[in-house]
């Protein structure tokens, strides 16, 4: 068997060193060194020897495989050189040339508002928290002061599921969720950004589909103040120069009181108008118990405002529609 390992490597030496193309060396090394190869064979006829001459033919069988293992790397080196010089050398090869651009993808404008209003608050101390888009009747309406006689609760307006959930109609729910998961203990700072879904017709300013984010604020001895000047220094950053705000009575049925807060830009004349930025409040104490925190011991406001709307006011939109159409003469401009 020795005789019969060198006769093999010697062979399988000189083919590599005749070889033409690189399919004589894949040729030498399938039937040599494959799994089903000469060596192979040879290999498997190890237990015939006397056992003081197996572990030495072994080794040698393994230093033979190793140097017609390096015979058929050098010669692949070899080949390659040889067709990066022919290719240096063809007029038609310009290493300076310019690669071909690959195209890069582009941030939706919601995206980009999103991401800009998540870091505000994170500066703020605020943690982003997110929620299930398939929320509960309890959740979505019932813990939120919303009664059952509600327009949100019929058909018309809300998307309802045969198991009985809703497709969330607001980031509201993610609220609750949040204070039950601090299991009553002040502090609780959170924004909660995603998607909301309403049984609406679309046109230039509604679809049924849209981006919302709320925000939430328990503590001690919080107050309509601490409201107020979080959301005035959130919009400053947000639109980039200092605004001045004011809280107009609203009723939303999960604060007391609710607000809706106007925004212009800070120095403006007494009759320069005001833009409507969000609604707002002070939690309701039953929206706190059901939270999971004391009403007696802790306050709260919360905010909530449509991201789409914020987008568009910023690159100059005029359809909502455009937001979800998909068309990439619309996405590439952002």
């Amino acid at each position: 068997m020795k005789d019969r390992l060198e006769e093999l490597a010697s062979q399988a030496l000189q083919r590599i060193a005749d070889a033409e193309t690189t399919a004589d060396l894949e040729q030498v090394d399938k039937t040599i060194l494959g799994r089903k190869g000469e060596l192979a064979c040879l290999m498997r006829g190890i237990g015939s020897l006397p056992a003081e001459e197996r572990k030495p033919f072994g080794r040698l069988v393994n230093e033979r495989k190793e140097a017609i293992e390096a015979a058929l790397g050098a010669r692949r080196e070899a080949f390659d050189a040889v067709r990066q010089q022919a290719r240096l050398q063809d007029s038609r090869y310009d290493p300076t040339e310019p690669g071909l651009a690959v195209p890069t993808g582009h941030l939706h404008p919601i995206t980009r508002v999103r991401r800009e209003v998540e870091e505000i608050f994170l500066g703020l101390g605020f943690d982003v928290v997110d929620g299930p888009e398939v929320e509960t009747e309890e959740f979505n309406f019932d813990l939120l002061n919303i009664p059952a006689h509600h327009p949100a609760r019929d058909n018309q307006d809300t998307f309802w599921l045969e198991s009985g959930h809703v497709l969330r109609t607001h980031t509201s729910p993610v609220q609750l969720r949040a204070m039950r998961a601090r299991g009553g203990q002040p502090p609780l700072r959170v924004i909660a950004p995603g998607r909301v879904f309403r049984n609406e017709q679309p046109d230039r300013t509604h679809e049924a589909i849209f981006h919302q984010v709320e925000g939430l604020m328990v503590d001690r001895g919080i107050t309509v103040a601490d409201m107020k000047g979080v959301l005035a220094l959130f919009l400053s950053r947000l639109f980039g120069g200092d605004v001045e705000v004011r809280l107009r009575p609203h009723y939303f049925p999960f604060v007391e009181p609710g607000f809706e807060l106007d925004m212009r830009p800070a120095g403006s004349p007494p009759e320069a108008e005001w833009l409507e930025a969000l609604g707002c409040g002070m939690v309701h104490p039953d929206v706190l118990a059901a939270g999971g925190f004391d009403p007696d011991q802790v306050t709260g406001w919360a905010f909530g405002m449509g991201l789409d709307r914020v987008a568009m006011m910023r690159h100059g939109i005029d359809d909502l529609r455009w937001m979800l159409g998909g068309d990439l003469r619309f996405l590439q401009q952002f």
